[in-house]
């Protein structure tokens, strides 16, 4: 056996050394569509603080998960999986759903990203909207689809009560957002925004950050009325232009 042939079954034996535990395992499913702070990981996984900390350790150790600060509250952090790093070790299961709802803080960038990349990999109907919504959809987000070949509408944006229904499968891709809304939300992506820097390179990283996420979700969700079997595809990869 060669050199490199053996680091690479130590790495699969680490990497599955440390899904074995039924707990870490279930952290990573947890995870594996959206982030989540660790006291959101305690509180839905019913784990002690302590023993979620020990756990959560042991995956930043073999590089499954990393932490981001959050944009809203400083003084909390988001645990996401860490990109490629469980590839080939999980098989997706499809949901059914009537819509996806993409929901930032001004509606102005994130939100209207991912919904288009959304219904560029999908059949299922998605829609957007903010929690203190702004007058205009975001020149910086507006361009940088434009360098993608993306559709945005030209619409205004809205705020969130106007647009939810219950059924919506909400995906947060804003901290801030997460943090204000009073009812439950499916799934969070933790995506840095744009707007702060202002840069096209902000804008276009925030574009491709969506696009690998859409690509994880679009797969393991059907619209309500598809026909029998029918997989959605992935999001076509977002490139630099």
């Amino acid at each position: 056996m060669n050199a490199e042939r053996g680091d690479e079954l130590l790495r699969r034996a680490a990497l599955h050394a440390a899904l074995a535990d039924p707990a870490r395992l279930q952290i990573v499913d947890t995870l594996h569509l959206g982030d989540a702070s660790p006291s959101e990981l305690a509180e839905a996984l019913a784990m002690p603080s302590n023993l979620l900390a020990h756990h959560l350790k042991v995956l930043e150790r073999e590089g499954i998960v990393g932490r981001t600060r959050s944009e809203g509250d400083k003084r909390r952090t988001y645990v996401q999986l860490v990109p490629g790093a469980l590839d080939d070790l999980t098989v997706p299961k499809l949901r059914s759903v009537p819509r996806v709802l993409f929901v930032c803080t001004a509606n102005s960038a994130r939100s209207h990203l991912a919904a288009a990349l959304w219904r560029r990999a999908s059949e299922v109907p998605a829609v957007s909207a903010g929690t203190h919504p702004t007058e205009a959809i975001a020149d910086g987000a507006l361009d940088s689809a434009r360098r993608h070949g993306l559709d945005l509408p030209a619409v205004r944006p809205q705020h969130v009560s106007d647009v939810r229904t219950d059924d919506d499968l909400i995906v947060t891709v804003c901290d801030r957002a997460h943090e204000e809304l009073d009812f439950p939300v499916d799934v969070h992506w933790s995506i840095p925004d744009p707007l702060l820097a202002g840069t096209p390179e902000a804008f276009d990283h925030a574009l491709e950050e969506i696009g690998r996420r859409v690509g994880s979700l679009a797969p393991r969700l059907t619209a309500l009325n598809s026909p029998q079997g029918f997989r959605p595809g992935r999001a076509p990869a977002v490139t630099h232009h």
